[in-house]
């Protein structure tokens, strides 16, 4: 039946990681038990979270072990299965690993079966019209409650889930303000439609810019950054303002000393809601959430954004470049 080749953990990342914390291996192909699908990869989804993963400390899932393979979001075709309910040919996407062939069952956690629309590219199904545009629905609508005439503020406003959240907010009628780490990335969202951007690089003091664009303050925090950003946005919510916490990239590189936000008793001053998600915990709403997202790329409201690679081997890459400030937009490689 052939190999795997699959992407281990050689050791854990120190800081940003690099190449030699990877290896590419191969194993034999595996049998499938009963109810079991063996899935091709055809689409390999790279995501800041999995920073997370490669350090030995606790998470919302286990920490990949020495010598296993990265885990990760796929997309993939069924190419042998015991399951009717998923039959060779059908196109899934789940958290599975970095292995070009991997073994899924009904139980998967994520699993869903993708039925991509009439020219629509499969990879966008990793990416906007995928789990990236469900994580960002999910925080927007369902945590942010975002209503129409509101303004919302998205940190990391040009990657794959900020560029989503900012223009999914505009198609409802949202003033959106981003925040971008160049002045390259600051001209990529306010291409995509964003009100505003702000380069937090380019100045001394990141609140009064943010001011400066929601002088009657932030209604929706869309939160991908944490530390430093958090601690100074909180005092420009507005009353009843909501921060959905969607990841904390600012301090996934070092996690053994995490910033201190010390701006947190405006959760108390404006009775702020703040609240970290996993868009898996709401599947009630998911199946609106793929509906409204295909919609918007039809209407051309959503422009999905992808940062391309090809070959399974440059899964690594793609991730160090991430995990690096390099990339903009969701970044995918094409198997």
């Amino acid at each position: 039946m052939g190999r795997v080749r699959q992407i281990v953990l050689a050791r854990r990342p120190v800081g940003v990681p690099v190449v030699e914390d990877f290896r590419l291996e191969e194993t034999a192909m595996p049998e499938l038990g009963e109810g079991e699908l063996l899935v091709r990869m055809r689409v390999g989804s790279v995501d800041p979270a999995i920073r997370g993963f490669l350090d030995d400390r606790p998470s919302y899932i286990e920490p990949v072990a020495i010598d296993a393979p990265i885990k990760g979001m796929s997309l993939g075709e069924v190419v042998a299965s015991r399951n009717a309910d998923y039959p060779e040919g059908t196109l899934v996407r789940a958290f599975a690993t970095w292995s070009d062939h991997y073994v899924l069952s009904d139980q998967s956690w994520g699993i869903e079966k993708v039925q991509p629309q009439p020219g629509a590219d499969l990879h966008h199904y990793m990416g906007a019209l995928g789990p990236v545009g469900l994580t960002a629905w999910v925080g927007l609508f369902t945590i942010g409650e975002a209503k129409p005439g509101e303004t919302v503020l998205v940190s990391a406003a040009a990657g794959a889930t900020g560029s989503t959240v900012g223009q999914i907010a505009k198609a409802v009628g949202c003033k959106v303000i981003g925040l971008v780490g160049s002045e390259e990335k600051a001209q990529v969202v306010r291409d995509l439609g964003f009100d505003a951007a702000i380069d937090y690089r380019a100045t001394p003091d990141i609140a009064a810019e943010i001011a400066k664009a929601a002088p009657d303050g932030v209604d929706v925090f869309f939160d991908n950054v944490g530390g430093e950003t958090l601690e100074a946005v909180l005092p420009l919510m507005r009353l009843h303002g909501r921060v959905a916490v969607c990841g904390m990239i600012g301090q996934y590189n070092d996690a053994d000393h995490p910033f201190g936000v010390k701006t947190l008793w405006q959760l108390v001053v404006n009775r702020i809601k703040m609240q970290g998600f996993i868009t898996f915990d709401y599947p009630e709403v998911l199946a609106q959430a793929q509906a409204e997202l295909d919609g918007w790329v039809a209407e051309g409201k959503l422009r999905p954004l992808a940062n391309l690679r090809d070959g399974f081997e440059s899964l690594p890459e793609a991730f160090i470049d991430l995990m690096s400030g390099r990339t903009i937009g969701k970044t995918l490689v094409r198997i």
